[in-house]
C-alpha cells in the first residue's frame, strides 16, 4: 500500500476543520445554534478522521520518523510550532468530547466555559498542523 498520500490527506483533514471551526464560531456569534451545530459536528468528524488516518500512517509507515532536513532559523520555528503543535493536539480530543457531552446534555454553560480555551487551541493545532505539512513535503 502507498501510504505517500496520508499526509495530504491529514492536512486536508486538518484545514477542513479549521475551516468548519471558524464558521461555527461564526454562526454560533450570528445566533444560529442551528448550523453552529451542523459546523461543529463536521470540524469534529474531520479531526476524528485526522486521527485515524494519522494513526493509520505511523502505525504502516512502522514508526519511523519525519525529520526537517533545514537548518537555521528555519528549523527552530518550525520545532516551535511543532511542540507546541503535538502538545496542544493531545489536549483537543478530550476536551472536544467534554465540551460536546456538555452541550448535548443542553449544560451551556460548562460548554462555553471549556469552547472559549478550547477554540483558539483547536483552531491553532488546524492551523500549524497544515503549516507542519507545508514545512515537511512542499516548502
Amino acid at each position: 500500500m502507498d501510504i505517500s498520500v496520508f499526509p495530504t490527506i491529514n492536512a486536508s483533514l486538518n484545514g477542513l476543520a479549521g475551516v468548519f471551526l471558524y464558521l461555527g464560531y461564526r454562526a454560533v456569534k450570528k445566533g444560529n445554534t442551528a448550523l453552529h451545530r451542523q459546523h461543529m459536528v463536521t470540524a469534529l468528524i474531520c479531526s476524528a478522521l485526522f486521527l485515524a488516518c494519522y494513526l493509520t500512517y505511523h502505525y504502516l509507515k512502522k514508526g519511523l520518523v519525519t525529520r526537517y532536513e533545514e537548518e537555521g532559523v528555519l528549523r527552530i520555528i518550525y520545532l516551535a510550532i511543532l511542540i507546541s503543535h503535538t502538545i496542544l493536539a493531545a489536549i483537543v480530543p478530550p476536551a472536544a468530547i467534554t465540551a460536546v457531552v456538555h452541550a448535548v446534555r443542553g449544560n451551556f454553560v460548562k460548554h462555553i466555559r471549556i469552547t472559549r480555551w478550547l477554540y483558539p487551541v483547536w483552531i491553532y493545532v488546524s492551523i500549524t498542523g497544515v503549516i507542519v505539512y507545508l514545512m515537511l513535503y512542499v516548502f
